[in-house]
């Protein structure tokens, strides 16, 4: 994600919502609901008509999800559901329902929130999500090629979006506790995007999933 189809202006306001969790229009503040998200989707092809996104804002994205096409069988429901929207056959729920269906949903997604911060995390997971962090701030203590590839590591954010997401994908699991397993299925996610890459790994066609497959190769699990 290194560009973005919005002048400035716009990233400044997405900036805001981010970070401040408000919107401000014609020189007025708005709060946002405590339950909102920013998603932005880029386009892998082509980047004309698009504005650079500093490395800054896009730390501030939790993760960076590759989504490759879809399945068949899912991409014949997805026509169809285009189809049905554009022939007005796909039925809509009436405006209270909708509200009241809003609430038990936010209530859901709360209620799994609170679940997800009590989960167990050993000091050991802890130390170890700290160390895979610091091995892309100091690559040259691991291995000359690590060292060669990057060039600006991962900030604080991708220490909390590991802490964030391992728990999150742990709770998936099932688990009321985090592995280093869970770590590592998260870390490509959260930590792609925060990686700046040197001119020699781009030199050499190397990706920012080959860092973090190595970076994880390297650092012991405790």
């Amino acid at each position: 994600m290194r560009s973005i189809a919005a002048p400035a202006k716009v990233q400044s306001a997405l900036l805001e919502a981010m970070e401040e969790r408000q919107v401000t229009v014609a020189g007025k503040t708005h709060p946002l609901p405590q339950l909102f998200l920013v998603m932005a989707t880029q386009n892998p092809i082509e980047q004309e008509g698009t504005y650079p996104l500093p490395e800054a804002q896009m730390d501030r994205f939790l993760m960076h999800i590759y989504v490759d096409y879809p399945k068949e069988n899912s991409e014949r429901d997805i026509m169809l559901l285009v189809r049905g929207e554009e022939q007005g056959s796909v039925a809509t729920a009436p405006a209270s329902s909708l509200a009241t269906t809003d609430r038990i949903q936010q209530d859901v997604i709360f209620a799994a929130r609170n679940e997800i911060h009590s989960l167990q995390m050993a000091s050991a997971v802890e130390d170890y999500i700290v160390a895979l962090v610091e091995a892309t701030r100091y690559p040259e203590r691991y291995d000359k090629d690590l060292r060669k590839w990057i060039q600006i590591g991962a900030s604080l954010r991708g220490t909390i979006g590991l802490d964030k997401c391992s728990r999150a994908y742990a709770w998936l699991k099932g688990r009321d506790y985090v592995r280093p397993d869970d770590v590592q299925a998260v870390a490509h996610d959260v930590l792609r995007h925060r990686l700046l890459l040197s001119y020699d790994a781009q030199a050499e066609g190397v990706k920012a999933d080959q860092v973090v497959n190595k970076v994880i190769e390297l650092v012991a699990v405790a």
